[in-house]
């Protein structure tokens, strides 16, 4: 029976369109906790954005006058030692620490895959190097390697950046390597083998947009963990210096001096830093179940 060009069009309007804002909801309703850690990260990303916009005093201005305040209507966070906005150093701190974890999450796995896919992709002696030097590198924790590399730098936030960014590249090697090994070996990589295509345009035209999904959980993962690390180092003093706010370098200050006169010194930050790695996580655990086919009925 022929079928008529009306009624397919008739067909088309009927058939679901699946948008953005489709696949939002269904990530929304499968993934109400993922959805939640998505929400939260908006929400830092929005606040470090808006930041001066959402201040209500100068975050680096001391008030002689009103040190270790109490929460109250001109400072709803209180004060810290020097009578600095504790609110308004809060709200500057997202900034940093979105910058810091973003930059060093992005510049560890962007180097760490490509050398996991450059030493998937050759093999032989070249993938034996690669694989024990990321060996080396990730013996160690994460936060000892940070700690290592910041002493050695100093205190700033490029060197930050830097020193949280080196654990992170075997970590991202090792993940995007075990995609690349597998990617190899099918038929269209095969193919492109066999029509003569050269090895850097297979590599990074053929395999390396496969290895995508992997890469984008990797990345949200880390994102967490950066930001930890980063409040870490603060903490230490091997982080961010002075006078720009950062959460950790906050809790520095406070936690051991302040935390029975002042508890809102310490209250606040910790609740920030929890909530964005929180958010984080959630979001990366997510990403996770529906980026990899293997969990996607999860």
């Amino acid at each position: 029976m022929a079928v008529r060009p009306a009624d397919l069009a008739v067909g088309a309007e009927l058939r679901p369109r699946s948008g953005a804002w489709t696949t939002l909801g269904r990530f929304f309703r499968k993934k109400p906790l993922g959805a939640a850690g998505g929400v939260l990260m908006l929400a830092m990303a929005l606040t470090a954005v808006f930041a001066e916009v959402l201040q209500t005093h100068d975050p680096i201005a001391t008030d002689a006058a009103y040190t270790l305040g109490a929460p109250r209507a001109e400072h709803v966070f209180g004060t810290d030692h020097l009578g600095r906005d504790v609110y308004s150093r809060i709200v500057h701190g997202a900034r940093v620490s979105l910058i810091v974890g973003l930059a060093s999450t992005l510049l560890g796995s962007v180097l760490g895959g490509i050398i996991g896919l450059l030493s998937g992709y050759v093999g032989g002696k070249t993938d034996l190097i690669a694989q024990r030097v990321l060996d080396i590198l990730q013996g160690l924790p994460l936060l000892v390697l940070a700690m290592v590399v910041s002493a050695a730098l100093g205190p700033s936030i490029q060197n930050v950046i830097i020193a949280i960014s080196v654990p992170i590249i075997p970590r991202a090697a090792r993940v995007i390597r075990s995609s690349v090994l597998s990617i190899r070996e099918m038929q269209y990589i095969e193919a492109a083998r066999a029509l003569g295509v050269r090895h850097l345009r297979t590599a990074f035209r053929h395999i390396l947009p496969n290895t995508m999904g992997p890469f984008i959980v990797l990345c949200t993962a880390q994102l967490g963990s950066a930001i930890l690390v980063e409040a870490t180092l603060s903490f230490l003093s091997l982080g961010v210096p002075e006078p720009y706010p950062s959460w950790g370098r906050m809790l520095s200050v406070s936690a051991t001096e302040y935390a029975q006169k002042a508890p809102h010194l310490v209250l606040f930050p910790g609740v920030a830093i929890s909530l964005a790695v929180f958010g984080s996580n959630l979001l990366g655990d997510a990403l996770r179940d529906v980026l990899d086919p293997r969990l996607r009925g999860a």
